[in-house]
């Protein structure tokens, strides 16, 4: 059988991985904290309005469902004293997302702070503040927190958790899909047991770790509220929680799935010999070959079955926590998510599985890479056919893929899938060239191992377990012990010259079939005799020969030093290690498709990544919505613009500051522009002339002049300025505080 083998080439492995891991972390690193999916479209009264009396409440309405609390919406007066009711009402009318909070009666005149949090549908926090006044704006002292919710450190924490989450499914669904449907074999590889037994851990671990940032992630964002049991106890209870907690009780059920996958369905396909069989049991009677192909055709149907149905109710965890179970078409959209998850995993944990197999593993079978190949068609398939159906529920239009945040992710996303079905296709030309060179590399092969090579189809080999022992004893000896071996080997070479001929013939079996023997002889006593040149008196002399024995120094009459031993039989392992590592590298078609795989999963690193990061970016489709209910501008632009100007005319009483307000600070809308004056300690202040315009240079519009009007010492009021079109504009402020002095400050200013 054709096969492919485990060149040791660590570092460059190594080398490749890094640069992957490190253009995901730029990218992961320079990724902001999770967008808001819920957004504010609209509050009563409205963001920097004034209104001639206290309203009787506060009303906040999203473009999609929310989870708030009593504490949700807080209202602060000019001096910072919360002043609402501190009970949550619930306004939803129809699909009108809208909440608030009641008001006492009573209220004074100033300006008013409106600080707001939530939790969208898709499990992601949202939270921001705004300014209403009543009857005058003031200065306000109120205090409004700073960080963004779901940010900072704690935001950070969870979105690298969140990441790590996605990688361990994949690894653990991936790798397990790809022992049974591809190599059942691959279960007796320990490196393959520990890719996914790693994949479970550090699924399981992400998911603790997640539910316990829920309390300061949604929250505070102070990472010592991990230990609030009173938070957590409140997480439980909603559906992020709920899909966490369910995460966890599926992940119990996937340990026993892989507790069986390495235990009972690795023996079924143990070969034979390999289990350990006494003479007693051999006697009884051999297993009937029909009844052990059922047994383990029955434990690979209950394993697929049982698999297929944990991995997707872990992938479903996600589905009814995210971009799926809110929005367009739930119903359809969770079902297709969860089909994408799985195609994701078997896709990229297949692909894993296959890596590490081929680097750190025994020989993989041509017909097991073509079988995972095939699995891999299919999932690009589904791949395919379910991210056309979210990106248009995602993003709606063709514009919006080049004018928002998530469109621009999802173009990256689809180039990076464009290139990994690039570099797959090289990797499937790879596995035809094996195919069709397949006879005569077999017969190469009887050559050179003298017909004692044999690999069976359907499972590992007592070579393969042999190939990945002495892997792992080189890995321990390193390149000191290989240089040691080496020179010995030469000495004893050197006094076995007369025993030549015979081991020559010796030695280039085991360099070609060292791993495929089942139970090599260690002792080589009877080699001398065999030898028809060798001298008698020279027989202990050439008895321990490296290269003609694999284990020449292990009997306790050679070296009774149990240390001595050791180090020797580490010393052949490392030599066996290195004849394997020049007989693989030495082939270009299994070299070419290690490294092509190799290629792909560092793609994947990359792509995984950016998906993780997809998922925590605001969608198009709610982009568009909360633009529309604000008249067609961004949320950011829909804001009053405020501008402090200090200013000093040279002359007498000639410093001073402006506070220039202008709401809504938009194109297209009678702005009102609000100015107040005052000295330096604060207090405000008259001068006997201001005057304020507007410049676009841009588009050469303007100066575009404002004429305020004096309201009260030292407060200015223009209504109706119309700013014609978006942009920066200048606003230019001049300050005369005596016939001489005089002064003009210009400022840019942002209008939506």
């Amino acid at each position: 059988m054709v096969t492919t083998g485990p060149p040791a080439r660590r570092s460059a492995v190594l080398r490749l991985l890094v640069v992957a891991v490190a253009l995901a972390g730029a990218l992961f690193g320079g990724a902001v904290p999770a967008s808001a999916h819920a957004a504010l479209t609209g509050s009563t009264p409205a963001q920097g309005s004034v209104v001639d009396r206290a309203p009787e409440q506060v009303s906040l309405t999203f473009s999609e469902g929310v989870a708030m609390g009593d504490d949700s919406i807080r209202v602060l007066d000019p001096h910072g004293k919360r002043v609402d009711r501190g009970k949550l009402r619930n306004l939803c009318s129809g699909a009108t997302v809208k909440y608030g909070t009641g008001l006492p009666p009573g209220l004074g005149n100033g300006t008013y702070t409106v600080a707001w949090q939530a939790v969208s549908a898709d499990s992601h926090p949202v939270s921001g503040a705004f300014t209403f006044s009543v009857g005058a704006p003031s200065k306000s002292s109120a205090a409004v927190p700073q960080q963004e919710a779901g940010g900072g450190l704690v935001g950070a924490l969870y979105g690298i958790a969140r990441c790590l989450a996605y990688a361990g499914f994949v690894l653990m669904a991936g790798g397990a899909a790809f022992v049974v449907a591809c190599r059942p074999a691959a279960a007796l590889v320990r490196s393959v047991q520990r890719l996914v037994v790693q994949g479970w851990a550090l699924l399981t671990g992400t998911t603790v770790a997640m539910l316990l940032l829920r309390t300061p992630y949604t929250g505070s964002g102070d990472l010592a509220d991990v230990f609030d049991l009173g938070g957590l106890q409140q997480v439980l209870v909603t559906k992020p929680g709920a899909a966490l907690v369910s995460r966890l009780l599926l992940l119990a059920a996937a340990a026993l799935f892989v507790a069986v996958l390495f235990g009972a369905f690795a023996r079924a396909h143990e070969p034979a010999g390999a289990g350990g069989t006494t003479d007693a049991e051999g006697e009884a009677g051999a297993v009937d070959p029909a009844e052990e192909a059922r047994r383990r055709k029955d434990l690979t149907f209950g394993l697929g079955i049982g698999g297929v149905i944990v991995a997707t109710g872990l992938a479903a965890t996600w589905a009814m926590a995210e971009h799926a179970s809110t929005g367009l078409q739930p119903a359809v959209a969770m079902p297709v998510d969860v089909l994408h998850l799985l195609a994701v995993a078997a896709w990229l944990g297949g692909l894993a599985t296959l890596l590490v197999s081929l680097y750190w593993g025994p020989p993989v079978e041509r017909t097991a890479v073509r079988r995972f190949s095939r699995i891999a068609f299919g999932s690009v398939v589904v791949l395919a056919a379910t991210g056309v159906y979210q990106s248009w529920r995602q993003v709606g239009t063709w514009s919006a893929l080049t004018g928002t945040a998530y469109g621009r992710l999802l173009l990256l996303k689809v180039g990076l899938v464009a290139v990994l079905v690039g570099i797959a296709w090289v990797s499937r030309r790879w596995t035809a060239r094996l195919g069709e060179a397949r006879a005569a590399e077999d017969t190469a092969a009887v050559v050179e191992a003298g017909g004692t090579v044999a690999a069976t189809e359907g499972g590992g080999t007592d070579a393969a377990t042999d190939a990945a022992d002495a892997a792992d004893a080189a890995q321990e000896t390193g390149e000191a012990a290989e240089r040691q071996s080496a020179k010995a080997a030469g000495k004893a070479t050197g006094k076995a010259a007369a025993g030549a001929p015979a081991a020559s013939s010796i030695a280039t079996a085991t360099a070609t079939a060292t791993a495929a023997s089942p139970d090599p002889d260690p002792d080589p006593a009877p080699a001398p005799e065999e030898t028809p040149d060798a001298d008698p008196e020279a027989a202990p002399e050439t008895a321990p020969n490296p290269d003609t024995d694999p284990e020449p120094h292990l009997g306790p009459s050679t070296d009774p030093d149990p240390t001595r031993a050791a180090q020797l039989a580490r010393q052949q392992a490392a030599l066996r290690t290195a004849r394997t590592k020049r007989l693989r590298d030495a082939d270009p078609e299994r070299l070419g498709l290690r490294r092509s795989v190799l290629a792909e999963a560092s793609v994947a690193v990359v792509l995984l990544v950016v998906t993780t990061v997809l998922t925590a970016t605001e969608p198009a489709r709610t982009e568009a919505a909360v633009q529309a209910a604000s008249g067609g501008q961004s949320t950011a632009s829909n804001q009053p613009q405020v501008l402090t100007v200090p200013f000093d005319t040279g002359g007498p009483h000639g410093k001073g500051t402006a506070r220039v307000d202008l709401d809504p600070g938009r194109s297209g809308n009678a702005n009102e522009l609000r100015l107040r004056l005052s000295d330096p300690s604060g207090k405000a202040m008259d001068v006997p002339e201001v005057k304020v315009s507007f410049t676009q240079k841009a588009k050469k519009l303007g100066p575009l002049p404002v004429v305020p009007r004096h309201t009260g010492t030292g407060h200015w009021r223009a209504s109706g300025v119309q700013l014609p079109v978006p942009g920066q504009w200048q606003l230019s402020l001049l300050v005369r505080t005596s016939d001489i002095d005089q002064v003009t400050e210009i400022r840019n200013v942002k209008i939506g």
